[in-house]
């Protein structure tokens, strides 16, 4: 995407990532099984402690898209093992949708990943979410069956790897 900027999130722009977030998840429906991680979707100072957050923004410095870049055993790591980069809460706004925001996101999770010589990226994702796993293989992530988990009744989070 062209028009879009891809660079570390700045503190000022905290509420609206964590708006673009919970639109996010709300449109795939994750609130119908889990309405209590709307508060911690939105807590991005918090997540700013414990991870790496790229945000996507449009020529008129809009957030449309983010993503949380973490480290194995970090506080908010789920699936990573040591030599793995973990990303979680990967979203896009419904205004800026279809438009390669996701992608940006991915590639720049994958060049940090590259960057810091780690052997693979892994993500966790919603089993409901069709379009994000299109574009995960896509892009050339594996299913990582192994790793499939179920934090909660009625929520199912398969796992994806990239191997480098």
């Amino acid at each position: 995407m062209s028009d879009v900027e891809i660079r570390p999130a700045r503190r000022e722009e905290f509420d609206a990532l964590g708006e673009v977030t919970v639109e996010a998840y709300r449109i795939e429906g994750f609130f119908d099984t889990d309405a209590a991680y709307e508060a911690k979707l939105r807590d991005v100072s918090g997540r700013a402690q414990h991870a790496e957050l790229l945000v996507a923004v449009d020529p008129d410095g809009q957030v449309v898209g983010s993503v949380a870049i973490v480290q194995p055993g970090s506080e908010l790591s789920e699936i990573s093992q040591p030599g793995e980069l973990e990303f979680r809460m990967l979203a896009v706004s419904s205004a800026a949708r279809g438009r390669g925001v996701g992608e940006a996101l991915t590639q720049a999770v994958l060049a940090r990943g590259r960057e810091l010589g780690v052997d693979r990226v892994v993500l966790s994702s919603l089993d409901v979410m069709r379009k994000a796993h299109r574009l995960y293989e896509r892009i050339g992530f594996r299913r990582l069956p192994g790793r499939d988990w179920h934090p909660h009744p009625g929520v199912n989070l398969i796992a994806y790897e990239y191997g480098f």
